[in-house]
């Protein structure tokens, strides 16, 4: 696994507030994540949030990046594992399978991370890049490897708002996406992504 950038700096007291938000944000959604009900849950006021955030977009980067970091160790995980299996196990599928998982788990920090414009400048340096490139890796191509990203993606956000038929067995619609990638997957070594490729 390729190293982890470190998340940015928070104080002991603005680390406690992330861990409420976060509690906040998995229980009841991220329309229940206001700077009142967050100050609420802490028991204090609402300005003495603005002592460790600038404001309620700071709080939500910050559990963005736990949401990107995450995402990323699982993934890099799945990948690892599936590549030093004897014999090697698919990458693709592993890599779908683990994001699938952690996606189902923390459905609301899943949509938080995932949902409108990414605040990058926000986001510790090169977090972005290190959590997707397990999908780089397992695709072998840039832009099948977007496009593996964009599979995954809907398929979660589609489980998640339950917008399947009645009785449809989701896991052999993951293991024919996983099929049908595997199968356009260049033979060769792994094209780094350019600049270009990149959304």
């Amino acid at each position: 696994m390729s190293t982890e950038p470190e998340l940015s700096p928070l104080t002991p007291r603005a680390a406690e507030i992330v861990s409420a938000a976060r509690v906040l944000l998995e229980e009841e959604g991220r329309d229940a994540l206001t700077v009142r009900a967050l100050a609420d849950r802490l028991g204090i006021r609402a300005p003495s949030l603005y002592k460790h955030f600038s404001d309620k977009a700071a709080v939500e980067a910050a559990l963005m990046e736990r949401g990107l970091a995450e995402t990323g160790a699982a993934l890099h995980a799945a990948l690892d594992a599936a590549l030093h299996a004897t014999p090697p196990g698919e990458p693709i599928g592993a890599v779908l399978r683990a994001y699938r998982r952690i996606g189902l788990a923390h459905p609301n920090l899943y949509r938080l991370t995932t949902s409108g414009p990414l605040p990058r400048q926000r986001l510790a340096p090169g977090l972005e890049e290190w959590a997707g490139t397990p999908f780089f890796l397992a695709a072998g191509e840039p832009y099948l490897a977007q496009a593996l990203w964009s599979f995954a993606h809907g398929m979660v956000i589609l489980e998640l708002d339950g917008r399947y038929p009645e009785g449809s067995d989701l896991d052999r619609t993951w293991a024919e996406g996983a099929q049908a990638f595997t199968a356009r997957r260049p033979r060769g070594g792994v094209e780094r992504p350019g600049a270009e490729a990149r959304g």
